[in-house]
């Protein structure tokens, strides 16, 4: 048996397998053209759109109806001095504009180059970037939800619309985790659920707000970086940490101002007379005795069920998670605070004779550090992260060998980026990328009715680097002609986002 080919040694395509336009179908009416760039092939008479509403026939031929976004470079002026003296060149020996993948069409049926393989130059370096719009039906958003209030159970279905659209997964200190999308709700399941998918993953990749229902769970409202609804009320805080956490955080500041305080937490309540914190401060024991289950001192586990009142559970009254008092260790006057992990809810309380706490007016030291509770809370926000893969014939744009593209990856070679944004590529197999949608353009994301998300992707390497991994050396376009050719938007760079021009090595 003989080996298998080295990437060297596969032969090059046949001379006359070089067809880039599929005929048109023979039943097809003469003012119509078939539109090629999704598998839908829309038949579009002229001056109208396709499905996608991106794609349109005018004048008999297809166009892609938005104009490809470039990206000006913070700094650099794009307009002449004299341009009465202008002869349509860039003005910048480094590139001054980055083409993205936003608006820029795709290489289906996938053998195609990319639309877009642009040569510029950054620090005296050629360099090459591949860019194109990736259809992905391998795809979700991962989102983050800053929040103490309990959202759902985990695996709990996830819905919009009545469809289910994703689940609940982890909570991450602070914040509970969505996975939305995915292949399974847009191809697994009926043609509804598939469609309202994709509507809700376009919309929310596109900054726009989203209601979802959890199942045995909460109510939401989710848009990227905007606080979160959560059945009805605005979020405002992140918790500052777990009970145990906000005990040792604040001990020192409570010390000689409380004889007690019980830090109210769904996961891990604090004491702070158990707790080592108030041990290493010599705090005298109070008596107290907590529901739920002791873990390590002074820190309890299940003291109450989930829900959305005090630190995440579902008491509004903090004392019923007390079960009484040890009278031989409790004394009448021991003064106790109870508080919860974001500050929002806190009360004093005074043990009267009968051991018994009595509410009484908080005292201004006790207070501050109250206040200093929510201070330290960051505002609660949802961050959305696209998560795709674009390992499979994607790569074909940028290659006639994709494996060589992937190990360019893997190697630091080549800059993957969405929009312009940096993304973050998975270790393993495949090209998987996860991206933060705030970084990306608004509207960057669009949709096919296969259905299948549409997302900007760009390659960015060293020309050299190109020619070695096997690319479409023969499509590449110099950054002058695609800015001459004027069938573009020019917006500005994100200030944030690293620029990716920049030499890798």
């Amino acid at each position: 048996m003989s080996a298998s080919p080295e990437p060297s040694d596969v032969a090059a395509p046949a001379a006359d397998a070089a067809v880039v336009k599929a005929r048109a179908p023979e039943n097809m009416a003469s003012n119509k053209i078939q539109c090629d760039a999704c598998p839908v092939l829309c038949q579009i008479s002229e001056g109208r759109l396709g499905a996608c509403d991106r794609w349109g026939n005018v004048e008999g031929q297809l166009r892609r109806m938005d104009p490809v976004v470039l990206m000006q470079r913070p700094g650099v002026e794009l307009v002449p001095a004299d341009p009465a003296t202008w002869e349509g060149g860039l003005l910048h020996q480094d590139a001054p504009v980055f083409v993205s993948g936003v608006a820029s069409g795709t290489t289906y049926p996938d053998y195609k180059p990319a639309p877009f393989i642009v040569a510029s130059r950054a620090q005296g370096v050629d360099m090459v970037t591949v860019v194109t719009e990736g259809i992905f039906s391998y795809c979700s958003f991962k989102v983050k939800i800053d929040t103490d209030r309990y959202l759902g159970p985990e695996q709990a279905t996830v819905r919009h619309q009545g469809e289910a659209v994703g689940h609940v997964t982890t909570i991450e200190y602070g914040s509970q985790f969505l996975s939305l999308g995915g292949v399974h709700h847009l191809t697994g399941g009926s043609k509804r659920e598939g469609r309202i998918t994709c509507e809700l993953m376009e919309r929310l990749g596109n900054h726009h707000a989203v209601d979802l229902d959890i199942e045995g769970g909460a109510k939401l409202t989710v848009q990227a970086s905007r606080p979160p609804i959560v059945n009805g009320v605005e979020e405002q805080r992140m918790r500052v940490g777990c009970g145990s956490a906000t005990i040792g955080i604040f001990a020192k500041q409570w010390f000689g101002h409380a004889d007690e305080v019980v830090v109210v937490d769904d996961h891990i309540t604090g004491v702070l007379t158990e707790h080592q914190a108030g041990k290493c401060l010599d705090m005298k024991p109070s008596g107290i005795r907590l529901r739920g289950r002791k873990s390590t001192p002074g820190r309890y586990f299940q003291v109450a069920n989930p829900g959305t009142g005090w630190g995440g559970t579902d008491i509004v009254d903090p004392l019923s998670i007390i079960e009484g008092w040890d009278p031989k260790v409790a004394r009448p006057g021991l003064q106790l605070l109870m508080v919860s992990t974001t500050g929002e809810h806190a009360q004093w309380y005074v043990l009267d004779d009968a051991l018994v706490p009595q509410p009484a007016p908080m005292p201004a030291p006790i207070q501050t550090v109250v206040d200093r509770i929510g201070e330290n809370c960051e505002p609660a926000l949802a961050t959305v992260l696209f998560l795709g893969g674009a390992g499979g014939s994607l790569r074909a744009g940028v290659t006639e060998n994709p494996i060589l593209l992937t190990r360019s990856i893997k190697d630091l070679l080549t800059r993957v980026t969405c929009g312009g944004a940096q993304a973050y590529v998975w270790p393993g197999g495949g090209i998987t990328v996860m991206v933060d949608v705030t970084r990306m353009p608004p509207g960057s994301f669009g949709s096919v009715p296969t259905p299948a998300i549409v997302a900007p992707i760009e390659f960015t390497m060293r020309r050299d680097d190109y020619e070695r991994l096997g690319g479409h050396v023969d499509r590449i376009r110099r950054l002058e002609d695609v800015w001459a050719a004027g069938e573009h938007r020019v917006i500005d760079w994100q200030g944030d986002n690293p620029w990716p021009l920049e030499p890798l090595r």
